[in-house]
Order: C-alpha cells, then structure tokens, then sequence
C-alpha cells in the first residue's frame, strides 16, 4: 500500500470513529466551569502537594465481554495503568463496575481482573456490582499520582516523536490487541510500566500518550490536536513484529506501546532506557506547526487528519472541565 492508500485505511476504521465519539464529551465539558485539567489527556491531572492526583476510567466493548470474559477483565485493569503510565505517573489502585446475568457469569471477569491486579501489583480495592442485569458490561477506574507530568497538550514544533512498543507477544486471537503482558512475568511488567515515570522524573520527555483504539496514527492525531501542532510520521519505522502486514500494525493495540515527543537531544537517552528493558523504541517522526498530521511512506507523502479544517477529538489546552 502507498501512503494515501495506508491513511484512508486507517481513516476508515473501526477504531478511529470511536475516537471522534469523543467530539461530543469535549463539546459538553467546555461549558462547565474551568478548573485546572484540560481535557483531552489519558487521565484527569488533579495538583496535589508537590504532585498530581490522575484519575482515568476505561469501559469495554459489550462484545468483547461477552466473547472474552478472562481478557476483558484482564484488560480493563491494565489499560487504566498504561493511561496511567503514560501521563509519567505510578497506579494506586483500580476500582470495578460490572454487571452481569448472575454471579457465575462474572466468575471469568473477575478472574481476569485479579490476574492483572496481581500482576501489575495495583490493588483493586472498591466498586459496584450488579449480578442480576439483562447484559453484561464492565468499567473500571485507576487512581496514581505523578511528581513530573507528562502530557498531550506540550508537544512542540522540532520535537522528535518516539514510539516504545513491547515486541515480546503475539495477537490475542482475531483481535487488534498486541498482548504482550498475559504471559510476561510480574516483575518485568511492573518494572516496564515504571519505565515512563523515570523517564518523566529525569525530564527527558515533554510529552505523551499510550498507543491505544485507533492505532499509532489515531494516538498521533490526538496528542497533535491536544498540543495544537502537526506532526509528520513515517510508518515504515515503526517498530513492528516480523511478518506483520503494515496496514494491520497500524490498527492494532498494543499492551505495551507509547508515543512520546522528545526534544531531540533527549532522543538518543530516552531509546537507550527502553533499550535497556529490551523493548524497541525508534524515531519515528517530527512534530511541528501545520496542524496537519502527515504520513510519508516510501517516497510519497499523504494527509491523514487536517485538524485545522475538521477536529479529531475537539480536545484542545482551552477546553477543560
């Protein structure tokens, strides 16, 4: 595929109009009254002390729990640590909210959760339960706190743009999901997850999001927006499994995988500490003020998202709630 042929594939996925869903959120939460979080972030960034409380919450696809019970559970625990992680700061604890048909059919949801709590080493320490719903449907919340904030909204233009993905998994059957944790040891997880709120605390990053629904270029769009820059990528360089065809790469969700703009004297330092964990991290980009977020793919140059003529998700550094 070219690159005008990879941006509409992407443009035209599943995962990109779920992200847009958010237009709706952000229109309504810019009337509220202003208080200090902007909108857009992987998690709430509430000043506390000498720090930041985050707050995120993440729900799952009905479908995708009533199909995979164990992963959904699984993953509605990690995800909030990755929105966590990336935002440079350290998981407190998760709080549920499920509903389903009796108690046994929660039984392999619970299951999943506990795995990843223990895991992750992140309690899950409240909640609600429902075991007498018609449908089953799952939510979960993380507290964290961070010293040093990362966040979408302080990309700047001659920023280079890096993306860390754990390599180290396979797909999680027909699934966009790049599961790279169910089977990984606890240690390891634990300390790959800390690994961003180092990179935070020693300043090497200005900001980042965690690669999430709507692909690396669905995440670019959104810290772009958020930062209200541009930014240009090359998907050839992203780091990616052997054998894995490049439009699918670029919709999948990773478990471990992060966008991160970096002045590019840190470059180098911030490749070698994800390096060193033995997960791949490369250049993959720039950002700068176009308000365009552009694909150049072997020798061709496309248009992914023109922000200026069509808001992504509408959170901007003005909107907040």
């Amino acid at each position: 595929m070219n690159a005008v042929e990879l941006a509409r594939a992407v443009r035209d996925s599943a995962g990109i109009a779920h992200k847009t869903d958010i237009r709706q959120a952000c229109a309504a939460l810019a009337g509220l009254p202003p208080l200090p979080a902007p909108v857009g972030d992987d998690c709430a960034a509430i000043p506390d002390g000498d720090g930041y409380l985050l707050f995120a919450i993440e729900g799952m696809l009905e479908s995708f729990v009533s199909a995979e019970p164990w992963f959904a559970g699984y993953c509605a625990v990690m995800v909030n640590i990755s929105d966590v992680a990336a935002m440079g700061g350290r998981p407190i604890a998760i709080v549920d909210a499920i509903w389903s048909r009796d108690a046994a059919g929660a039984a392999a949801v619970w299951a999943g959760m506990q795995a990843a709590s223990r895991a992750y080493g992140v309690p899950i320490v409240g909640g609600h339960t429902n075991a007498r719903s018609a449908q089953g449907y799952l939510a979960a919340a993380v507290l964290g706190r961070a010293t040093r904030l990362l966040t979408s909204f302080d990309a700047r233009p001659g920023d280079v743009l890096l993306a860390a993905i754990d390599l180290r998994g396979a797909y999680f059957a027909t699934y966009p999901y790049w599961n790279c944790s169910t089977d990984a040891p606890a240690e390891r997880l634990r300390g790959d997850i800390a690994l961003l709120a180092e990179i935070a605390e020693a300043g090497l990053c200005r900001a980042a999001k965690d690669i999430s629904m709507g692909g690396v270029l669905g995440t670019l769009t959104m810290l772009a927006e958020s930062s209200a820059a541009g930014a240009c990528i090359d998907p050839g360089a992203l780091p990616a499994p052997p054998g894995v065809p490049l439009e699918r790469w670029l919709l999948s969700f990773p478990s471990f995988g992060y966008l991160l703009s970096v002045r590019a004297a840190d470059a180098d330092a911030v490749c070698a500490r994800f390096a060193a964990r033995s997960i791949a991290c490369a250049p993959v980009g720039t950002v700068d003020d176009s308000q365009l977020v552009r694909i150049r793919y072997a020798g061709e140059e496309a248009v992914f998202w023109d922000l200026a003529a069509e808001p992504f998700t509408g959170a901007s550094a003005h909107v907040r709630t």
